[in-house]
């Protein structure tokens, strides 16, 4: 089975796609795969790229490209216009399709433009062709800690057997809705969201992003979120850990919540055992789980049946994980390769991520490899630890923590609330502080002059803080945090 021709073996009039305007049956969604696929095959198209809203059009390109066998370079809304002509050039993209409404970039052929369904033109391009590996059918880029994007080639094969394993550990609870939250063109989404519900025969409602509550490059009104999930009422969907604080903090104020869900997937980020309890305490069904993206996505997940507090749960069928020197490595599923790299080497994957695996197999993350500091008492402190309790605080948006060779941690944040007063936070503080051991209690902080975002080069574009980069853009009023005898900051990154 591929992708490709998983909407072939659903004919009928069963509803399959819904969103703001209207909704498509297994016909009507076949039918437009079809004329899409038809003008990409005469156009004998190898790599196309597309930068589209979250709706049917991205879903039905997705799944043309898919049955063509062309490579799909989804490109996220919300990169900036350097990182996506980075994407573009490195991949080699051919063709770009956009929305009629959006603008073509610079080197685009905007005499010779094509429809390929209504609302949707290609677009040529003139960047130089690119050798993509061997059976590439998806370049999704991932940013890591620096501002060029990093293009990660996977195959269908890969695709479809992580989606064909999260259809199964839902299976137990039948979703019969799934409502697409995140960006289709994440990784996480398209596989998780969109090919698991494909293959589970799901319903799969994809609203614009603009009915989900986003806003700019990183904002979220949490009102219209909760209008778009009783608009929706689905049985699942996928969050990432500040998503599922929204929906925590609004279901703590009184607002309610649809009791048509039944599996809500968590990742994306670490997340503490305290905001997981308070989910379940307002009743959201919530499964942690962990994955890569050189993996295809998700590795593991808590799932009914299998459910392990503080873990991300048991790996998923088509993976292996071991534990080599407190880092995980993963086996199964992996990716062709990276652009502009060599292949990678066969065997196990070393993710970079800091854990351990019960006696039931249960995987637990402690933290990144690389973000760990050792304090002037010699403590080793993974900072994702710490800045996730602070993030379950009510008045913290963003944290990053800093104490590499110091005495104490400090921490640079940004309030949920810009109102908030220096006492305030302190509070706050004060009152995380009182959750942890002494050696990774935050002494002081930081408040940054604005939030961290991906346009000013503070966050990845999948939501990551930028450490170097924020450490270097705060380092004269971290330094004024710690005694004039304390070694100084090193950023890596110049001021």
């Amino acid at each position: 089975m591929s992708i490709g021709r998983l909407i072939e073996e659903r004919v009928g009039p069963a509803l399959r796609v819904t969103w703001n305007d209207g909704d498509l049956s297994d016909d009507d969604l076949r039918a437009r795969v079809s004329r899409v696929a038809e003008q990409l095959a005469a156009r004998a198209l190898r790599c196309v790229a597309s930068r589209l809203d979250n709706g049917p059009d991205w879903l039905i390109l997705d799944l043309a490209l898919r049955r063509q066998g062309i490579a799909h370079v989804p490109v996220p809304t919300f990169f900036s216009p350097a990182q996506m002509a980075h994407a573009l050039s490195d991949s080699g993209a051919q063709a770009l399709v956009l929305s009629d409404q959006s603008t073509p970039p610079g080197d685009a052929d905007i005499t010779v433009s094509q429809e390929l369904a209504p609302g949707l033109r290609l677009w040529p391009l003139s960047a130089a062709a690119v050798a993509l590996p061997n059976g590439t059918a998806c370049v999704t880029y991932t940013s890591g800690t620096t501002g060029a994007p990093k293009g990660v080639c996977l195959d269908e094969a890969a695709l479809y057997q992580v989606a064909q394993s999260l259809a199964q550990a839902a299976q137990p609870l039948a979703p019969r809705r799934h409502l697409c939250l995140l960006p289709l063109s994440t990784l996480l989404e398209n596989v998780a969201g969109v090919y698991a519900a494909l293959i589970a025969g799901a319903e799969i409602a994809v609203p614009h992003l603009a009915e989900i509550g986003y806003t700019g490059a990183a904002g979220l009104d949490v009102p219209t979120l909760l209008a778009c999930l009783h608009r929706y009422r689905p049985e699942s969907a996928i969050v990432v850990p500040q998503l599922l604080l929204a929906l925590v903090m609004a279901a703590e104020h009184g607002a309610a919540l649809p009791d048509s869900l039944r599996f809500l997937a968590v990742g994306g980020g670490r997340v503490g055992p305290a905001l997981l309890a308070r989910a379940q305490a307002v009743g959201l069904p919530v499964y942690e789980g962990y994955g890569l993206t050189e993996c295809g996505s998700v590795v593991c997940l808590n799932r009914p049946g299998a459910i392990r507090p503080g873990s991300v749960g048991q790996p998923l069928p088509h993976a292996r994980v071991t534990v080599v020197d407190d880092e995980l490595w993963v086996e199964g599923v992996r990716c062709l390769g990276y652009l502009g790299a060599d292949t990678p080497a066969p065997g196990a994957i070393a993710t970079g991520d800091l854990g351990r695996i019960d006696e039931d197999g249960y995987v637990y993350i402690t933290g990144r490899r690389k973000n760990v500091f050792i304090t002037a008492f010699g403590r080793n402190v993974s900072p994702e630890w710490i800045e996730s309790e602070l993030l379950q605080h009510p008045m913290f948006a963003q944290a990053v923590v800093h104490g590499e060779a110091r005495e104490f941690n400090v921490a640079v944040v940004w309030p949920r609330n810009p109102a908030l007063t220096d006492a305030q936070l302190r509070s706050a503080l004060d009152q995380v502080n009182a959750q942890l051991p002494d050696y990774a209690q935050v002494h002081d902080i930081v408040r940054a002059d604005a939030a961290f975002s991906a346009l000013d080069g503070l966050m990845t574009s999948n939501g990551r803080p930028r450490r170097d980069a924020i450490f270097a853009r705060y380092a004269d009023a971290i330094e004024q945090r710690y005694p004039s005898s304390s070694p100084p900051i090193e950023t890596g990154v110049p001021a």
